[in-house]
C-alpha cells in the first residue's frame, strides 16, 4: 500500500504540471484584459498603461509568461492580484475559511439525512416511503439551483417577518453588516444568516446522495454473503448496517472524492445568489475582472485537490473492500 501511495503521489507531478499549461493557455487565449480595469481612472496615461503592462509582463510571448509564472509558483510566489494588490495566497485564505465554515456544515447535513433515507427506502423498497423519499430525491436533482436560491429568499426573507417586521432569515450576507464587523459578528447571528445557503447545498445533495444510497443498497442486499448472515442468526439491523452498509459505502466513496474538493472551491451559484464571502465568489469575480493570477491559484488549488481526494479514494477501498489490493 506505502508502494502505491508514493506511486500515485509522484504520478501527480506529470498531471498536475500538464493541468497548469492547459489552464494557463486557456485563460490567456480568453477574451479580457487585466488592463481594462485602469480605464476607469481618468487621470490614466497611455504611458502608465505601458508600465503596467510591462510589470505585469502581458506583452511577453506566452510561453515566456508560462515560465515566468511557473518558476514563480514554484518558489511559493502564485502572483498577485490585479484588483486587491494582494498575493493570490493571502486572497484564498481568506476566503477559504468562509467556504469551509459553509461547505462542510451543508456537507454533514447532506450526508447525515441522505444515507439513512437511502438505506431505509432500499430495505422498504417500493413501500411508500421508498416512493416519497425517491420522488423528493429527483425533485431535489432536478430543481435548478439558482431558482431554488431565490425562492428561499422570496419566501424567508421577503414574504415571512419576524415579529419586529424584520426578515425571518437574512437573504445573504455572512453577518449583520449594519450592526458588526468580521471580528464582532456573534455566532448566532453568522448561524442565522447560514440556514438559507446551507439548505440550498443541503437540498440539492440530499438527492443525490439518497438514489446512491439506496442503489448500492438495493444491489449489496441481493448478495448471498447477507443470507448467509442471516442464516446465522445475526440480527437484521447488524447485517444492514454493517455488513451491508460496509459494501455499499464503495459507491458513495467515488462520488465524496469528487464532491470533496468543492467543499474547498466552493458553491458559485450559491455564494452569489446569497452573497457569501467564499470561494465560489472570489472565483466569479476573478472571472470578471480577468484577474490571471487569482483565477490560476484558484482551479490549480481545485485540480490538486480533487487529485489527492481520488487517491484516498481509492485507498479507503482497500480499507472497506478486502478484496482490493494494490500491492
Amino acid at each position: 500500500m506505502t508502494r502505491y501511495i508514493i506511486r500515485r503521489l509522484l504520478q501527480l507531478i506529470p498531471i498536475m504540471f500538464l493541468i497548469s499549461m492547459i489552464v494557463f493557455v486557456l485563460l490567456q487565449l480568453a477574451p479580457g484584459d487585466p488592463a481594462a480595469a485602469l480605464e476607469d481612472n481618468p487621470n490614466l496615461t497611455a504611458e502608465d498603461r505601458a508600465r503596467f503592462e510591462e510589470r505585469l509582463g502581458l506583452n511577453d510571448p506566452l510561453h515566456i509568461k508560462y515560465l515566468k509564472w511557473l518558476g514563480n509558483t514554484l518558489q511559493g510566489n502564485w502572483g498577485i492580484s490585479v484588483a486587491t494588490k494582494r498575493p493570490v495566497l493571502d486572497e484564498i485564505g481568506s476566503r477559504l475559511p468562509n467556504t469551509l465554515r459553509l461547505m462542510i456544515t451543508a456537507q454533514v447535513i447532506t450526508l447525515l439525512i441522505a444515507i439513512p433515507i437511502g438505506i431505509v427506502s432500499a430495505v422498504k423498497q417500493y413501500s411508500l416511503f421508498d416512493h416519497v423519499s425517491t420522488t423528493f430525491a429527483f425533485m431535489g436533482q432536478s430543481i435548478p439551483v439558482f431558482w431554488f436560491g431565490l425562492m428561499l429568499i422570496m419566501i424567508f426573507s421577503m414574504t415571512l417577518k419576524t415579529a419586529d417586521g424584520g426578515p425571518l432569515l437574512p437573504g445573504g450576507g455572512m453577518y449583520d453588516l449594519r450592526l458588526y464587523d468580521e471580528a464582532t459578528a456573534p455566532f448566532a447571528d453568522r448561524l442565522r444568516h447560514m440556514i438559507l445557503p446551507v439548505a440550498m447545498l443541503a437540498m440539492l445533495g440530499v438527492g443525490t446522495y439518497t438514489r446512491y444510497t439506496r442503489g448500492s443498497m438495493l444491489e449489496v442486499l441481493r448478495q448471498d454473503y447477507l443470507r448467509t448472515a442471516r442464516a446465522k442468526g445475526q440480527k437484521e439491523r447488524r447485517v444492514v448496517l454493517i455488513h451491508a452498509l460496509k459494501n455499499a459505502a464503495i459507491p458513495i466513496i467515488t462520488i465524496l472524492a469528487l464532491d470533496l474538493p468543492s467543499v474547498f472551491g466552493g458553491a458559485v451559484f450559491t455564494e452569489t445568489i446569497f452573497s457569501w464571502p467564499g470561494m465560489g465568489r472570489l472565483f466569479i469575480d476573478a472571472a470578471n475582472r480577468s484577474d490571471y493570477d487569482l483565477l490560476m491559484g484558484i482551479v490549480l488549488m481545485n485540480a490538486m485537490l480533487i487529485l489527492i481526494f481520488n487517491l484516498i479514494a481509492d485507498v479507503l477501498y482497500a480499507v472497506l473492500d478486502p478484496r482490493v489490493r494494490f500491492d
